[in-house]
């Protein structure tokens, strides 16, 4: 017996392919010009995607983008075998040649989640376990992906200061103060953590990318550093180190360039 047509179901598909494929979000002008579709039907299956929190729509820009649900389907694919299966070795040789605690993690939600964990040796213990998930604005692998998100979809992630975590009074408080944070990474091409997870330890972490040159993943370094809390000239806590783990981030970057390779990925230009 032959299966009934479902075309609303391929129609929404198609314009999930389609927001997948961009690296930007779409205008529904462009989206049904490039998938021929009448506007009226266009606008009918990107309100029914957003409600299932597939789509979000950024009224400001007049353009619509992936939304939370697809990044979390995209995400549970990635926590299966194949991310970890490829990123494992190249954890152990970063953690060993690095001497620190190696991770792979994802983003989830505003979430870091993190995937596969390799410790070199007499290291610090830490909270970053295979499976534990922490503030994404906190973390060296969140900050590493969401650097190369659209605006949007940052915004869509932290829409409000109750989306913002402390844990050890270090960190973005507010979307501006994560925007200048997320500027600063991607001008630099590496995200630095030090002491907003745990006081004594700091991670320098870069971002995986898929084929559409999207972050999907982020690898990363964690080693024992304690900055100081204030500096004598009252400088804040945030800015009172200043350190920028160049030296750890050549082989980290060089771990995420192997990873995103291997996966068939490309490095944004």
């Amino acid at each position: 017996m032959s299966r009934p047509a479902a075309p609303a179901l391929g129609k929404g598909l198609a314009v999930l392919h389609l927001l997948a494929s961009r690296a930007t979000p779409v205008s529904a002008a462009a989206i049904a010009r490039d998938l021929d579709l009448p506007r009226s039907t266009t606008y009918e299956l990107l309100t029914e995607l957003a409600a299932a929190g597939f789509a979000v729509h950024l009224a400001e820009d007049r353009r619509w983008g992936l939304g939370l649900a697809a990044f979390e389907i995209g995400s549970a694919y990635l926590r299966g075998q194949p991310l970890e299966r490829v990123g494992r070795p190249v954890l152990a040789r970063l953690g060993s040649a690095a001497a620190g605690t190696a991770h792979l993690g994802v983003l989830h939600g505003a979430q870091t989640l993190y995937l596969a964990k390799e410790k070199a040796g007499r290291t610090p213990t830490l909270v970053t376990e295979v499976g534990v998930r922490l503030p994404a604005a906190l973390t060296a692998t969140g900050l590493s992906i969401l650097a190369h998100l659209p605006a949007g979809q940052v915004r869509a992630l932290f829409p409000d200061r109750d989306s913002f975590v402390d844990r050890t009074g270090r960190g973005p408080r507010t979307l501006p103060d994560l925007r200048a944070d997320l500027t600063v990474t991607r001008r630099r091409g590496w995200a630095i953590e030090d002491g907003r997870i745990s006081a004594g330890a700091a991670s320098v972490a870069a971002a995986v990318f898929d084929h559409n040159r999207v972050p999907i993943a982020a690898v990363g370094i964690t080693i024992g550093h304690r900055c100081p809390a204030v500096r004598t000239d009252g400088t804040p806590a945030e800015r009172a180190c200043g350190a920028d783990f160049a030296e750890l981030a050549a082989p980290v970057r060089a771990a995420a360039r192997e990873i995103t390779t291997a996966i068939g990925g490309r490095v944004p230009d």
